[in-house]
């Protein structure tokens, strides 16, 4: 191994154990719970499910209100990116071809829900004072509205597909380090689970996911709670993961001797 890239992996290492970790704790705050805040509170309450012309007035009578929703969510994936990083290095430790390759999901997720605001952006598009909007009728204009609102929350279940996959693979490290609560791995891949069967269902039968989407979301709200409380009050116990770490970086260093 280089002493570039060795030393690259040191100063990564130290950036998070002393500016992650105040008091000798690692600290963290989870970010996807901002996702359910917008969907609940902002698309949730300006969303009329099945009635398009009612939809279409909330989104004027609102249209900074659903505007801040949107910029709320990019704002949540910009943080996503650090967040990912920093989950990367602290599980790097069990095994870095596996953590690398639930980042890899984790980035497939962040790009499509980011694309995906898209549509919101484009529900809101046939409810100007364009001229070129002036032939098209009011009742075809909602209908476009409310169509790329739908097709947003299937990209969103799409999204989660491969987050699903990322809660999976993260949990198994979680119950594997040592340094982590076998339990929360286990609430991870619980959730994992449960993402992967939400996203199928709203692909492959529609009309079941409404009733199962709150009940379903459950057991993910608990373990990414539960994840966050951890990191937040307790912490990674920071001698076995400095002791995991540089085993890390021994073992690399021999491997490219």
């Amino acid at each position: 191994m280089s002493h570039f890239k060795l030393r690259c992996h040191a100063i990564l290492t130290i950036f998070i154990s002393t500016c992650l970790c105040p008091n000798r704790r690692f600290t963290l705050f989870r970010t996807y719970p901002g996702g359910y805040v917008c969907r609940a509170f902002v698309r949730g309450r300006l969303v009329v499910s099945g009635d398009a012309a009612a939809t279409a007035h909330n989104l004027i009578a609102h249209q900074q209100l659903w505007q801040a929703g949107i910029v709320a969510d990019l704002l949540m994936h910009l943080l996503d990116i650090p967040i990912m990083l920093v989950i990367f290095v602290l599980l790097r430790p069990v095994s870095k071809n596996i953590a690398l390759f639930a980042l890899l999901f984790n980035i497939v997720q962040t790009a499509v829900l980011v694309a995906n605001k898209l549509n919101l952006i484009a529900a809101l598009l046939p409810l100007q004072t364009a001229a070129y909007l002036k032939g098209v009728a009011l009742p075809s204009l909602y209908s476009q509205t409310y169509l790329s609102i739908r097709l947003h929350d299937i990209g969103f279940g799409v999204g989660l597909l491969f987050f699903g996959c990322t809660c999976l693979i993260n949990g198994y490290l979680v119950r594997k380090s040592g340094y982590f609560p076998r339990t929360i791995g286990f609430l991870l891949q619980i959730a994992g689970i449960c993402y992967l069967s939400s996203s199928f269902v709203l692909l492959l039968e529609p009309g079941f996911h409404n009733p199962l989407f709150p009940a379903i979301m459950i057991p993910c709200f608990v373990a990414e709670l539960s994840f966050s409380l951890w990191l937040i009050f307790k912490g990674v116990d920071p001698v076995k993961w400095q002791q995991a770490a540089q085993q890390d970086i021994l073992d690399h260093f021999d491997q490219h001797m």
